[in-house]
């Protein structure tokens, strides 16, 4: 039985089976780093870079590895990734390690992470494997980058602020302060403020869904084709 087209792949990752958006999984360090956009890319990278090398690593190992003890193996090799990944940061982006703190290490506990080394490392090839993990990374990355410039912007008025400490010299490039004066709104800001667009983000992608199921219909019917019993959301 052949797997998932690439395509197919792309799609699940960034969209359609999107981490926070579909699975609502990794809410807790979704509302504690995303208080600027600089934080939810740090966050989303590293995390990224996680879910790509333990589903290589899974699949890899998916031949020798007992369904007995799969769970406490892919935990193993999952916390060796996070722990590798922490060493890195507190090295060599030692100002987004401080921001992120105790985050990083409680990345072993994304359940999105061990889901797709279960579900998906585990029963395909190395290459699909470390796409899957590269577009589920991408897709959560993006969706704390958004909800992290939305909170930042209504929240304080910037963008990116701060993006050159955390992230290295040439982040400064991307750094916007888009309301001089602004005073600031210290909801957004606050754990609240990050339900409330989270809240925005979710109606959005379901009326995206809505829309894109309707035009599906609509050019199915016009083939002469029945409609498909889907995209009700």
């Amino acid at each position: 039985m052949s797997g998932p087209s690439y395509k197919e792949i792309w799609g699940e990752g960034l969209w359609h089976n999107n981490v926070v958006l579909s699975q609502m999984l990794a809410l807790c360090p979704l509302m504690a780093v995303t208080t600027t956009a600089s934080n939810g890319l740090g966050m989303g990278l590293a995390t990224l870079v996680v879910m790509v090398f333990s589903n290589l690593l899974v699949s890899m190992l998916r031949g020798i590895i007992t369904p007995q003890v799969r769970i406490p193996v892919f935990i193993v090799l999952i916390a060796a990734m996070v722990t590798m990944v922490d060493m890195f940061l507190n090295a060599w982006m030692h100002e987004l390690y401080k921001v992120l703190g105790l985050f990083i290490p409680l990345i072993v506990t994304n359940c999105a992470i061990l889901g797709r080394v279960e579900s998906f490392a585990s029963k395909n090839l190395v290459l699909p494997s470390m796409l899957d993990g590269f577009a589920m990374g991408l897709g959560f990355t993006w969706v704390l980058v958004l909800l992290g410039a939305m909170r930042e912007f209504f929240g304080a008025g910037t963008l990116f602020a701060d993006a050159s400490l955390l992230l290295g010299q040439w982040a400064s490039l991307i750094e916007l302060e888009v309301f001089p004066d602004y005073g600031g709104t210290l909801l957004l800001i606050l754990p609240p403020g990050g339900f409330i667009c989270l809240g925005l983000m979710l109606a959005g992608k379901r009326v995206v869904d809505r829309m894109i199921a309707a035009r599906e219909n609509t050019r199915i019917a016009q083939t002469g084709s029945q409609p498909s019993v889907e995209g009700a959301v």
